[in-house]
Parts: structure tokens; C-alpha cells; sequence
């Protein structure tokens, strides 16, 4: 069966955000749930994680001709599948440990592998990123509040049920034959030699070390907010609503985002996301109140959304190969590495701080609002 290329590549974002929505929010609750402690939860996030952060650098960049990115995508689909149905066979933490590297490490490289299929096919087909890509955002919301409602009426085995019924869907929908094939030129790509890549780190580990800390301070959001609310006495469906609240707000600026900071240089963008940050973290510090809590996930989208935008705006400033590589090691570590390591000290910290470990985030913030880089680039209003 034969679908429009769009929408083959639409339902891939949906499917897969649908499935991370169940992830990122709730995995730390069905860990606990089966039993385990916050220092070993920690540690399996912390892990699966660094399994994110090699299998999005080592597996997405080993694929250089786009006439395989479909066959790809199906494979890594598929064992996805296979290892998230592995958390059903035993709930010894070692096995999980297993489990959680494979699951991480396959998963993780179909974003990355996506864009640069929804790349080709802008090229080739003149299809719009915008309108496809937001699919995933949207899924994001639908899941985790779907999430949150079936765990408090059923109870924390929803989460993997939820999370192999999204896996098998992506399976599904990639499975399906769109209606463009993607096609690209096979010439192989020279390797950067070291000189290459020591120039590029030292033009720009001012903005990879910010970037990696006000990334890296969202690790006790990712891993430990939902169980600290459920702690308070918050349902898991509001759980599920506040963690939706924070993409709507994420799409909402990223939807408006060329005519908000259109004139903005990265450098601003960062200063404007670290105050968000810090202002976030320490509401989350301080209280449980609703309210509150509420205000703290609106600025999810200056914590987050901001800072990626400020990256996106300062690595489209490089030129040829420079892109590529500044993007690969930004999303390594910004997006993987800060965060594996960050979970894993909050695994550490929680059973002690508890919900003072929003403290610990906020300080991440402050040096890196200091290593903010001197000189950056205005993003074309297109972009």
C-alpha cells in the first residue's frame, strides 16, 4: 500500500512522539512502580540515556545514502519493538539494565534519521517540515495526557502497555510504502580529521558547555517530576495534563517563533532562556501548589524551546560539513550526555533532597548564563 510520501513520514513523528510521550514523562513511575529504588531509577535512566546519546552519534551517522533511510527506519522500528517488550520477561534490575541499553540504543537514532528523510524529500518532492513535523509535538500532548488518565484509573503496567502499542504502531506505519522513494546522491562523504574537529570545538565550546548545562538541568524534570507530584498527592492524570501543558506551550513558540525572535542572536536567546530557567526551577523548588506548578510548565517553553532555538540559530551559522558536525556533537552532548550524567546524580540526590533537587538544577543554570558565546548569528526568517 502506497501513501503520500507527507503522510508516511507524518504518522512516523506521530507514532514515535506518541510512544516518547509515554517514555520520558512516566518510565520513572513504572520503574518505581515494579519496585526499584531512586537510586537505581536514576541509574537506568542515566544509562539509557548514554545508550541515547551513542546510538543517535554512532548508528544515525553511519547512514549516508537516503535510498536506504526507509530500510533503516523499518529495522531500528523493529527493534525497538522487540527490546520494549522485553521489560514484560523480568523486572530483575540487571535485566532491565540490558533491556533499557538496547531499547535506547535503537530508538534513539529514528529522530535524527527522520529529518534527514524529511530533508531529502524537501529537496526532492518540495514537501513542507513545518506541517509534518508538528504531528510529533501534537502526539507528544495526546500521549502523556493519555498517559496520566489510564495509570490512575487502571494502574502503572498501562505505561508499557501504552509503550509497546505505540512501538508496534511505528512498526506498522513505517511498514507502509510511500509514495516517493527518497533518492540521494551515494558519493561517500571524506571523514574530518582531527585538525577539523579541533577547530571546530575550539570556536565553540563556549556555547556546547552553556548549551550542555541549561539541557543537562532538565534531568530532574525528565526523570523524577512525575513521581515528586505524585508524591504530593497529584493524580497521575494531572500529571500527565501538566507535562502536555509544557509542549503546548513548546509548539506555541515554536509555531511563532520566526516572528517573535526573528532579530534575536543566539546570544540573547540563551540570556532569555537561562532567567526562564531559573525562575522555573525555582518555583519547582519551592512549592507543589497547582497554580504554580502550572506557571513553572508554561516556562518549559523558555527553559527548552528557547535554548534549542538559540542552538538551531547558532549552527546555522557554519558553513558546508561545519553544520553538520557542530549539529551532531551538539545533540550528543546538549541533548544526550549532559542529561545521561545529570539523571544519574539525581537518581543519587533524590532519596535525600527530594523536591530541593530543583535547587541543584537551578545552580547548573548560573555558570552557564557566564559561558554564553561572544559572537552570534541572526537565523534567516524562513528558517
Amino acid at each position: 500500500m502506497a501513501i503520500r510520501s507527507a503522510w508516511w513520514l507524518g504518522l512516523g513523528y506521530f507514532t514515535y512522539f506518541f510512544t516518547y510521550g509515554v517514555w520520558l514523562p512516566f518510565w520513572a513511575v513504572w520503574l518505581k512502580g515494579i519496585g526499584l529504588d531512586a537510586e537505581k531509577i536514576g541509574l537506568l535512566l542515566g544509562v539509557g540515556m548514554v545508550s541515547r546519546f551513542t546510538g543517535s552519534l554512532l548508528i544515525a551517522s553511519r547512514v549516508t545514502t537516503p535510498s536506504r533511510l526507509i530500510s533503516v527506519l523499518r529495522l531500528l522500528a523493529g527493534l525497538s519493538l522487540l527490546f520494549a517488550l522485553g521489560f514484560w520477561f523480568s523486572a530483575f534490575w540487571v535485566w532491565l539494565l540490558l533491556v533499557m541499553i538496547g531499547f535506547n540504543l535503537f530508538f534513539s537514532p529514528l529522530v535524527p534519521l527522520s529529518d534527514a528523510l524529511a530533508a531529502t524529500w524537501q529537496r526532492q518532492i518540495a514537501m513542507a517540515y513545518g506541517p509534518v513535523r508538528l504531528w510529533g509535538s501534537l502526539a507528544f500532548v495526546i500521549s502523556s495526557a493519555l498517559t496520566g488518565v489510564l495509570v490512575n484509573a487502571f494502574s502503572y503496567q498501562a505505561i508499557l502497555w501504552l509503550l509497546c502499542a505505540g512501538t508496534a504502531a511505528m512498526l506498522g506505519g513505517m511498514l507502509l510504502r510511500p509514495a516517493t522513494p527518497p533518492q540521494g546522491s551515494d558519493k561517500v562523504v571524506a571523514r574530518a580529521g582531527w585538525q577539523d574537529w579541533q577547530r571546530l570545538l575550539k570556536s565553540s565550546w563556549r556555547f556546547l558547555l552553556c548549551v550542555t548545562l541549561m539541557q543537562g538541568a532538565h534531568a530532574a524534570y525528565y526523570g523524577f517530576s512525575a513521581i515528586w507530584w505524585q508524591d504530593a498527592g497529584y493524580s497521575a492524570s494531572v500529571v500527565g495534563y501538566l507535562w502536555s501543558l509544557g509542549v503546548v506551550a513548546e509548539i506555541i513558540v515554536f509555531a511563532s517563533s520566526n516572528r517573535l525572535f526573528g532579530r534575536w542572536t543566539a546570544r540573547d536567546l540563551l540570556l532569555l532562556s537561562g532567567v526562564c530557567a531559573l525562575i522555573r526551577w525555582s518555583l519547582m523548588a519551592s512549592t507543589t501548589a497547582l497554580p504554580l506548578l502550572i506557571v513553572a510548565q508554561i516556562l518549559h517553553c523558555g527553559s527548552f524551546t528557547i535554548c534549542h532555538l538559540a542552538a538551531m540559530r547558532f549552527i546555522a551559522a557554519r558553513e558546508g560539513a561545519e553544520v553538520i558536525r557542530l549539529q551532531s556533537v551538539y545533540s550528543a552532548l546538549a541533548m544526550g550526555g549532559g542529561i545521561a550524567v545529570m539523571t544519574i546524580v539525581c537518581g543519587a540526590l533524590f532519596q535525600h533532597l527530594h523536591g530541593d533537587i530543583f535547587w541543584v538544577m537551578a545552580l547548573l543554570v548560573v555558570p552557564a548564563l557566564f559561558l554564553r558565546p561572544e559572537k552570534s548569528a541572526r537565523i534567516a526568517a524562513k528558517t
